[in-house]
């Protein structure tokens, strides 16, 4: 691939690079076992020369460093793996979230709120937020409980099809099992909800003010 690359872009150069990595791998398909064993070899030397070097490379750490350099594999990884798992969630079209009665008074209030950056917007928008009484916030509270019940509706449809497509694992009752709550538990969940959509937007403007 590297080494055929820039030829074909140079030869090609209408191609996206979808296209040019299709012809480069359907090459590869054609090319004789004997021409393929050259870069197999090629490959092996240079993973071996690689594990001597980060051999080399970890034999001089301090036991801090050496631990320091593990969680940051770790945190790597694990980051890696949470963005392919949000990916394949959006092309199987999973549905969005519900939103908060906070964000849709956001939402809706933004391009008119005061303030030359969105901090100073989103800063405005959520004293604003808190100064209003229950009934003001009513309307919105209400719009939320409506996405809501799109969002289950939406997710009850996408959760059929991915069990036809033998997706068991990102069913919520199989991934969070049964969950059971009192109207006062709901309640207290909501509120708690609420309070750290608000916490959220908070510290997000504390930070964009440092």
């Amino acid at each position: 691939l590297k080494e055929h690359r820039s030829a074909l872009r140079e030869k090609n150069p209408e191609m996206s690079n979808m296209e040019l990595v299709k012809k480069i791998a359907d090459a590869w398909k054609e090319l004789p076992a004997a021409q393929k064993q050259v870069y197999e070899e090629a490959r092996k030397t240079d993973w071996q020369r690689y594990q001597e070097q980060l051999a080399a490379y970890k034999a001089q750490l301090s036991p801090a460093q050496a631990v320091a350099l593990r969680e940051e594999r770790r945190k790597r990884l694990a980051k890696r793996r949470s963005f392919r798992a949000k990916r394949e969630l959006t092309v199987l079209g999973k549905p969005k979230r519900p939103r908060s009665g906070f964000n849709i008074f956001v939402s809706e209030n933004f391009q008119e709120s005061e303030g030359i950056s969105p901090a100073a917007k989103l800063k405005q928008l959520f004293d604003a937020w808190r100064k209003m009484s229950s009934s003001q916030k009513q309307p919105y509270l209400q719009l939320a409980e409506d996405d809501k019940v799109r969002y289950n509706n939406e997710m009850k449809s996408w959760e059929a099809k991915m069990v036809e497509l033998g997706r068991e694992d990102l069913i919520r009752s199989r991934r969070e099992g049964p969950k059971k709550k009192t109207a006062e538990t709901a309640k207290k969940a909501e509120t708690a909800k609420a309070s750290s959509h608000e916490k959220k937007a908070k510290l997000k403007l504390k930070k964009s003010e440092e």
